[in-house]
């Protein structure tokens, strides 16, 4: 997001106020440093043998002005065009990065289930890919691209909910 007003601002919840929100919670996570990675082509180049499920999440916005994170293994096919009928909202885009800064506190590359962190007014409907959920550990960068935590399934869904979000799990992809 270079060029945009928010490459110098701090982040809403830093890395290590969100692991150590993990750690409070009682829930295990292991952090590994890299360069940023803004793809998901850059980060299969890049993790190397990082063992798990390694994931993509989609911050999206539909017609009514509703949100929706949709979080799904890397190679899962999430079509916009028909992928409203999966998860019953109206036609879904893309949000914006200054949508994804007000609502989410993350920059473009950056979006996680971690984000729902700064949702304070649990404005985003969190979706989840069922297979997803099948692989231990998942791995999400921790708010910034620079770093990749592996969480287990059941204390994903345990932070989702900690930060007042009921996820919905769906078949897809």
């Amino acid at each position: 997001m270079h060029g945009s007003t928010h490459d110098d601002t701090p982040l809403p919840t830093a890395p290590d106020e969100l692991l150590a929100r993990l750690d409070a919670l009682g829930i295990p996570a292991v952090t590994h440093r890299h360069p940023p990675l803004f793809t998901v082509e850059e980060s299969k180049a890049l993790r190397g043998d990082l063992p798990g499920g390694h994931c993509k999440n989609l911050f999206l916005k539909d017609r009514k002005d509703r949100y929706w994170l949709v979080v799904a293994l890397e190679d899962a096919a999430v079509p916009l065009n028909s992928f409203d009928r999966v998860i019953g909202s109206a036609r879904l885009s893309f949000a914006s990065a200054e949508r994804l800064w007000q609502v989410l506190g993350v920059r473009p590359g950056s979006v996680t289930p971690f984000a729902l962190v700064n949702d304070l007014e649990r404005v985003v409907n969190v979706v989840l890919q069922k297979a997803m959920l099948d692989h231990d550990p998942l791995n999400y960068h921790p708010l910034s691209n620079d770093r990749t935590t592996a969480i287990a399934p059941a204390d994903l869904l345990r932070f989702i909910r900690a930060c007042g979000h009921e996820p919905r799990v769906v078949a897809f992809g």
